[in-house]
């Protein structure tokens, strides 16, 4: 279940939260997660991103994309290893039973920018923070150089799966 919350007005010529799923449900099929998922989207602004971006990570900078996982992952993408965590157990929302994969929160306006930038539609550009996204919250980071090109990879495929090309 992907639930999006928006606190910008922002009028697309797609439908944000059909791509949304998509792109999430492409990454969990892609990966192998054996569960029902919830993952909640905030897409908000330069200004607003930016203040999370400081309470969060302590760094005072808006930025494109911010991923807020809700497992702890020891090995990304390790789903028989998280389900034996005992925080998988808390991880489960009560009222649906899904669980809870954690938080993703855009900036309306980088997609828009970075779309011209790279010479690509905005729905590419937001599918792809998506997915980018989706796989911090498997527990996947580029801070390596040989991690980078995996999670490149792997967000690369998915997309080309959905049709998605730069």
């Amino acid at each position: 279940m992907v639930v999006i919350e928006e606190n910008v007005e922002w009028e697309s010529d797609f439908n944000k939260q059909e791509i949304a799923e998509k792109v999430v449900n492409q990454v969990l099929k892609r990966e192998g997660c054996p569960w029902e998922c919830e993952i909640d989207i905030l897409i908000t602004d330069s200004e607003e991103i930016k203040e999370y971006n400081e309470e969060y990570r302590d760094i005072d900078k808006e930025t494109d994309v911010l991923s807020f996982p809700n497992l702890e992952w020891e090995t990304p993408g390790d789903f028989e290893a998280a389900e034996a965590d005992e925080f998988f157990d808390v991880s489960v929302n009560p009222e649906t039973e899904l669980l809870i994969l954690g938080e993703i929160c855009l900036n309306k306006d980088r997609i828009i920018s970075q779309a011209d930038e790279y010479g690509h539609s905005v729905l590419r550009e937001y599918a792809f923070l998506i997915a980018h996204s989706m796989y911090h919250l498997l527990g996947f980071d580029h801070m390596e150089e040989e991690d980078a090109k995996e999670m490149e990879s792997r967000q690369k495929k998915c997309l080309e799966e959905l049709g998605i090309y730069r």
